[in-house]
């Protein structure tokens, strides 16, 4: 089947579908969107109808719709499991967008608006996959599933239940996951690793009240002096984790993964300069790509107390606070690693300071071994589309519902990105290459087919 004249032939008319979903301000993190958040699952819905998905279905939860569709009819043949996301990232600052970001502009071969590539444009292109086999073809080589969320970009907080109480409506061989990214352009990745995640907040007090520098100077603790203490508490001089058994269950890279990461060529220099940093800082013994690919981290995210305002105040502090997030990799467990880390804060809280700590997230890491079959096959996929095989790598961020998923339904995930990334995901401008808008559908169709 001419599957490229196929979808040159209805290019506008698929992108004038996406433009309208875009439109939609499905921003999940705002209570006032909730209704936009609602519009945009029945879009969802009306438009897998009109592909020819069955058993679509709209089920509500304690916060946004989970939509689900269906098409069961290759007997004997694979079942894939399409996972995505309809939820979009708050617009602010307003100001740096070129064009609104919910009114989508084609320019430059890009389409700019926010969801063009988180992830509602990447997770288009498997609708758009499925209507064309069987307008060409009248059936599917596979049977397919679809479960979408509009949560995502708010830690799924309803997903993982959903998961649990539908193990039978959602089992299947493999889950298929188009939110990563290229290496670059012209160079596909399979993504095989995901850090975890965990988060928590340190409250920390000295007096009763603020007090007089010169009054009480020198003679009381000062909270922001004591936070600052506590958290250099947390690091060696070599940027290693000081917490008492961080670092367990974190597996040591074997000549191989370090292979997979050279291939990636991180031009390390070049990013110093493209940051306007004099050197790059982390752990003695790795690079930057393996750093942020197979390490675990512990970020401080925000600290602050005292007087913030213009001009000078002279006071000594009764409170400070500092928001914590850590990656983790391999083994390591988020409740685990909170608690070693509340244990050692408790343990080296200065002398005249009391803290309370809050756990906040948690995500567990994602691993899977790039030799599986399904994944051969989508490097296959890609190298037939886009000229050259995909590096497999080990991304840095998290998305935690690929571990519930891999966990839950006890098959491999396939993490199949086409976005890239320097396309402003979760920033002003936002946008979607089209280069990969076109590719991205026959990759689609080439690795349903394989498979």
């Amino acid at each position: 089947m001419d599957y490229k004249n196929y979808f040159q032939g209805n290019r506008d008319k698929h992108l004038g579908e996406l433009k309208e979903w875009l439109s939609i301000p499905s921003i999940s993190a705002l209570s006032e969107h909730k209704p936009d958040v609602k519009r945009a699952a029945e879009w969802l819905a009306e438009t897998m109808t009109r592909a020819g998905l069955e058993n679509v279905t709209i089920h509500e939860t304690k916060g946004h719709p989970i939509v689900y569709a269906d098409h069961l009819h290759a007997e004997g043949k694979p079942t894939v499991l399409v996972y995505g996301h309809y939820d979009v990232q708050p617009v602010d600052p307003l100001n740096l967008w070129q064009t609104p970001p919910f009114e989508p502009d084609i320019r430059d071969g890009k389409l700019f608006a926010r969801g063009a590539t988180d992830d509602k444009g990447q997770l288009f292109l498997h609708i758009k996959a499925v209507e064309a086999i069987l307008a060409q073809e009248k059936q599917l080589p596979v049977n397919i599933k679809f479960c979408v969320e509009g949560e995502e970009e708010v830690s799924s907080p309803n997903l993982p239940t959903f998961l649990e109480e539908n193990q039978d409506l959602l089992k299947a061989d493999m889950v298929l996951i188009s939110d990563t990214s290229l290496l670059e352009k012209g160079k596909p990745a399979i993504c095989v690793g995901l850090r975890g995640l965990c988060s928590l907040e340190v409250a920390l007090h000295t007096a009763n009240t603020d007090l007089h520098s010169g009054s009480y100077g020198g003679g009381v603790p000062n909270a922001l002096h004591a936070m600052v203490s506590l958290l250099d508490s947390l690091h060696d001089e070599k940027g290693r984790v000081s917490v008492e058994g961080f670092y367990k269950g974190v597996l040591e890279l074997t000549p191989e993964d370090r292979e997979e990461f050279k291939k990636q060529n991180v031009d390390e220099e070049k990013l110093k300069q493209d940051l306007g940093l004099d050197a790059l800082f982390g752990e003695e013994g790795f690079t930057f790509a393996e750093r942020t690919g197979a390490r675990p981290t512990l970020e401080l995210n925000g600290v602050y107390g005292g007087f913030q305002g213009e001009g000078s105040k002279t006071v000594i502090p009764k409170e400070a606070h500092a928001k914590i997030t850590c990656r983790l990799v391999g083994h390591q467990d988020p409740q685990d690693i909170l608690d070693k880390i509340e244990k050692h804060l408790y343990s080296h809280v200065p002398t005249g300071a009391k803290i309370v700590v809050t756990p906040m997230e948690k995500g567990n890491p994602f691993t899977i071994d790039p030799s599986t079959p399904v994944l051969q096959k989508a490097a296959d996929a890609y190298e037939h589309v886009y000229g050259t095989r995909p590096v497999f790598t080990r991304d840095g961020g998290s998305i935690p519902i690929v571990e519930t998923f891999s966990r839950v339904l006890e098959a491999p995930v396939v993490c199949m990105g086409f976005g890239l990334p320097d396309e402003n995901l979760h920033a002003p401008n936002e946008h979607f290459n089209l280069e990969n808008f076109d590719l991205g559908l026959l990759t689609i169709v080439d690795f349903l087919r394989r498979v």
